[in-house]
């Protein structure tokens, strides 16, 4: 299931950027919203969906990250452990608050009363969430976060 969480990482940051784009053109020149414009947002919605179901699957799973380190660990030792810290509450938190963004700026394509309103909120919606998102990913250059591109690669 961890192969499976990183492999749709890099989906989701494809589709991710593919929904800001399609947000951020429709922001221009008052085009009006059409299934191909709502198209890459219900992906972006989807694909993060599905992530936050394997991502869950896996906080509650792990012997050793997420919630195991709560429950095997004093929050003290967990807020100390930067490795600890980040899978237990920062990736979670993170993820949590750019899949509700997701939905919100999906929600505005279905519910905003102009068309530049659904473009104008999905575009801000998306793009914060996907920042959120870049900050939350344990890359592999982060200290003492890494894993490698791929896990088990690294470690």
């Amino acid at each position: 299931m961890l192969h499976l969480h990183a492999i749709l990482r890099w989906i989701v940051l494809i589709v991710a950027i593919w929904a800001i784009v399609k947000m951020a053109s429709g922001r221009k020149g008052g085009k009006a919203f059409t299934a191909a414009d709502k198209r890459p947002a219900l992906f972006f919605l989807i694909t993060m969906d599905l992530q936050l179901l394997i991502g869950l699957y896996l906080y509650f799973s792990s012997p050793v990250w997420g919630f195991a380190s709560l429950k095997n660990n004093d929050m003290g030792i967990v807020m100390h452990d930067k490795a600890l810290r980040f899978f237990a509450v920062e990736h979670l938190i993170g993820m949590l608050i750019s899949v509700i963004l997701v939905h919100i700026g999906y929600s505005a394509t279905k519910k905003a009363a102009s068309d530049q309103k659904k473009f104008n909120k999905a575009f801000w919606c998306f793009l914060i969430a996907l920042i959120l998102i870049l900050a939350t990913i344990p890359w592999p250059f982060r200290e003492a976060l890494g894993r490698g591109w791929m896990p088990g690669a690294g470690a």
